[in-house]
């Protein structure tokens, strides 16, 4: 069974969730160390806005032992 990508459907000029991983790792003073999570989903973003989507991205970042 093959995945579905965003590219799959007909997604102009819709209202479109986007379930992002950000949950990336960070140092003491909250400065992002890794962005490469981000970086993976701006290729997707980027289509959604090229085909005049409204996009709510949804993510969390969780705390890692021994930072707050």
């Amino acid at each position: 069974m093959n995945k579905k990508t965003v590219k799959d459907i007909d997604v102009k000029g819709k209202k479109v969730l986007v379930r992002c991983d950000f949950n990336v790792p960070y140092n003491e003073q909250r400065v992002i160390t890794d962005n490469r999570r981000i970086v993976a989903a701006l290729p997707t973003i980027k289509y959604l806005l090229e085909n005049n989507c409204k996009i709510i991205l949804c993510s969390h970042l969780r705390k890692t032992k021994g930072r707050s």
